[in-house]
């Protein structure tokens, strides 16, 4: 394959994951080949490619003769997905606090930063944009490429799971839980940081509200009654 054929496949594939981490395509969304052809300016050979490996990620599912949409979790993969999240993100921390150095703290102050102005003006997708930016700063600045790709794929799932299980609206990944990550990666105190992401991960995956999905029983009887003339 081409370096331009794997760079076009790669930028369509980039712009269609980070529309679904920002939450821009909900679940369930229909991927007409055509229309994305012409919005992101990209050729249909290419299109094909990137959709493939957004279904091999569990992005996309491609079923035949209906065509490609943006993956539907189960809540057992949901759960699964903040299992992964929670053992590679410890990971990223350990990594990272035997080598933080005093500038990537600044770095990630300033990230910081930028995640409290999209949340002062209230701008939710610019508030999911930064937040995951913070989790895959680390996996940077902690140097280990293969676990921020495990990181970014991860990520992108868990944005397709809060959009279909979040009960209640404006619940967010926490600025506050990721200032406390820094001061303790600041502090190098290793147990406190893998503790906190711990905790914050935690939060993020009880306030989807899975057990009532998961346990939730339907009375056909009465689910259309409203719809009854």
């Amino acid at each position: 394959m081409s370096i331009k054929k794997e760079t076009e496949i790669q930028r369509v594939v980039r712009a269609i994951s980070n529309a679904v981490a920002e939450q821009r395509l909900p679940p369930g969304t229909r991927l007409v080949e055509a229309e994305l052809v012409t919005r992101l300016k990209a050729n249909r050979n290419h299109v094909r490619s990137a959709l493939k490996r957004l279904e091999l990620e569990r992005i996309v599912t491609i079923v035949p003769n209906k065509g490609a949409s943006i993956s539907q979790p189960s809540v057992e993969e949901a759960r699964e997905v903040f299992t992964a999240r929670s053992i590679v993100e410890r990971g990223i921390i350990e990594i990272l606090s035997e080598k933080c150095r005093q500038m990537d703290i600044a770095i990630l102050k300033k990230q910081l930063n930028t995640e409290l102005a999209a949340i002062q003006q209230n701008k939710r997708e610019q508030i999911i944009k930064e937040s995951g930016e913070f989790h895959l700063l680390l996996a940077r600045l902690a140097g280990n490429s293969v676990l921020a790709d495990m990181l970014q794929n991860l990520i992108t799932r868990s944005s397709l799971i809060i959009s279909l299980y979040q009960i209640e609206a404006g619940e967010l990944c926490g600025c506050d839980d990721h200032k406390n990550i820094v001061q303790t990666l600041e502090n190098s105190d290793i147990n406190a940081a893998i503790l906190y992401m711990k905790q914050h991960l935690a939060d993020i995956e009880s306030h989807l509200k899975l057990d009532f999905w998961e346990n939730k029983k339907v009375d056909m009887e009465n689910v259309f009654r409203e719809s009854e003339p």
